[in-house]
C-alpha cells in the first residue's frame, strides 16, 4: 500500500501536454474490502488496482465522497464513513453509517504517496465538487447523519496554501447536487433543495429549487439562483463540461436513460444529442461486444477526455457463480457520424460497488 506522507502536500503541477497520456481513476469497494482506486488506460482499454484508502479498518468503506483531480495528483474530499455488517440470511450485507468525515487526502499517482491535507472546514457528503483554476470547489451537501437536510456552505481549497477559505452561503440549502466548472464559471445544479425565506427560516422542499442551479458571480462574490436549469425534480448524476458544452446521460434513480443530453444555455433547456442512442448501456452485460446478454448493471460513471465521453460500466454476468463485466463505450462529442465506441468488457470474479464518481486526468507517459 501507498505510504500516508505526514507533511503538507505540495501543489501538483500539470504536465506538458507533449507528455502526458490520459488515465481514469475509479474507486471501488465489496462487502469485505475497503476502498482501493483502480485506474483505467484508454489507450490499450487494460485496468489496474493500484493503490488503497488509507486509514479505512476492515469492513468500513467510505462513501458520498469527491474525488477530483488537479495536475498528476487526485484529491479524495469529505465523504460517509460506513460499515458492513452481515445479516441473519447468508450473504446478507447491510450499512450503518458512522460519521460524516472532514478529512482531505491527496494521492500522487506518479510517486504512489498519500499525503493529509488540510480539512475541511464543514464535514460533509453526497455535495457538490468541481475544480477551476487548479482550486478545488465544494458547495452543499449534508452535515450530519442525523438530519436529513442540506448545506448552503460553500468553501474553496488552494492546494498552494494548503488551505481550506469560505466562501458565501448559496442561496438554499442543497444536496446530492452536483457542480461543474463552465464557461469560467463554478455551477452548483440540481439536488434535493430547500430555500429561506426573509426570515431565514427553511420553508418546505420545491420542485422549482430542485432544478434550479447556482452559479458564483466571482465580481459581487455571492451566488446567483438560476430557476429551471436542470428541469428535473430528482437530482442529476454527473453533468460534464466539454469545451463550451455540458453533457448529461440521467440522474441519480437512473444513470443511463438511454441517450446523451446537452444544455443549450440561450434557452436554458437540455436536448437529446443526435446518434446518442447506446442501448447496451440500458440494462446488458456481454461476454463479447458482439454477443449481448440481458443482465443488471451494477454501476456507471463517466468522464470527459478531450472530446470524448468515457462511460465505464459495470454489470452482473447470468449463472451461479458471481461474476461481473467491465465495460467501457466512448462517444465522441465532435463526429458527426457513427459516434459509439465499445471496447471488448474484461470480465472479473465477484461483484464490486462503485463508490464515488470517476475522474481523469494527465500524466506523464512511463
Amino acid at each position: 500500500m501507498a505510504s500516508l506522507s505526514s507533511q503538507p502536500p505540495s501543489p501538483c503541477s500539470p504536465y506538458p501536454s507533449s507528455t502526458t497520456s490520459n488515465r481514469i481513476y475509479s474507486s471501488f469497494c465489496t462487502a469485505k474490502i475497503s476502498n482501493w482506486i483502480e485506474c483505467y488506460n484508454p489507450s490499450n482499454n487494460l485496468w489496474d488496482r493500484i493503490t488503497t484508502i488509507p486509514g479505512l479498518i476492515e469492513n468500513r468503506v467510505l462513501k458520498g465522497f469527491s474525488m477530483v483531480s488537479i495536475g498528476h495528483c487526485i484529491y479524495i474530499i469529505g465523504g460517509r464513513l460506513c460499515q458492513k455488517l452481515s445479516g441473519h440470511e447468508p450473504d446478507e450485507i447491510f450499512e450503518v453509517n458512522v460519521e460524516v468525515l472532514q478529512r482531505v487526502l491527496r494521492y500522487d499517482v506518479v510517486n504512489d504517496v498519500w499525503s493529509k491535507c488540510a480539512s475541511l472546514r464543514v464535514p460533509r457528503f453526497d455535495f457538490a465538487c468541481t475544480v477551476c483554476d487548479d482550486k478545488i470547489y465544494v458547495a452543499g451537501g449534508q452535515s450530519k447523519l442525523s438530519c436529513a437536510r442540506g448545506t448552503a456552505s460553500a468553501e474553496v481549497y488552494d492546494p498552494a496554501l494548503d488551505e481550506w477559505k469560505f466562501l458565501p452561503n448559496m442561496n438554499t440549502l442543497r444536496y446530492k447536487c452536483v457542480a461543474v466548472t463552465w464557461q469560467g464559471k463554478i455551477h452548483v445544479v440540481g439536488g434535493f433543495a430547500e430555500n429561506r425565506d426573509s426570515d431565514r427560516k427553511v420553508t418546505s422542499w420545491r420542485a422549482m429549487e430542485r432544478s434550479s442551479a447556482e452559479v458564483y458571480d466571482w465580481e459581487n462574490t455571492k451566488w446567483e439562483l438560476i430557476r429551471g436549469m436542470w428541469q428535473l425534480d430528482v437530482p442529476p448524476n454527473q453533468i460534464v463540461a466539454v469545451g463550451d458544452q455540458l453533457f448529461s446521460s440521467g440522474d441519480c434513480l437512473n444513470a443511463w436513460k438511454g441517450h446523451i443530453d446537452a444544455f443549450d444555455g440561450n434557452l436554458n433547456i437540455w436536448n437529446e444529442v443526435d446518434g446518442s442512442h447506446l442501448e447496451t448501456l440500458s440494462s446488458p452485460i456481454s461476454t463479447s461486444v458482439a454477443n449481448w446478454q440481458p443482465g443488471k448493471r451494477l454501476y456507471l460513471t463517466m468522464a470527459p477526455i478531450g472530446a470524448q465521453l468515457y462511460f465505464l460500466a459495470g454489470y452482473r454476468m447470468p449463472g451461479e457463480i458471481s461474476r461481473s463485466t467491465c465495460n467501457v463505450h466512448v462517444f465522441d462529442t465532435s463526429a458527426d457520424g457513427d459516434a459509439w465506441t465499445s471496447l471488448e468488457p474484461i470480465e472479473e470474479e465477484g461483484e464490486k460497488e462503485l463508490c464515488g464518481h470517476c475522474c481523469a486526468l494527465s500524466q506523464p507517459q512511463m
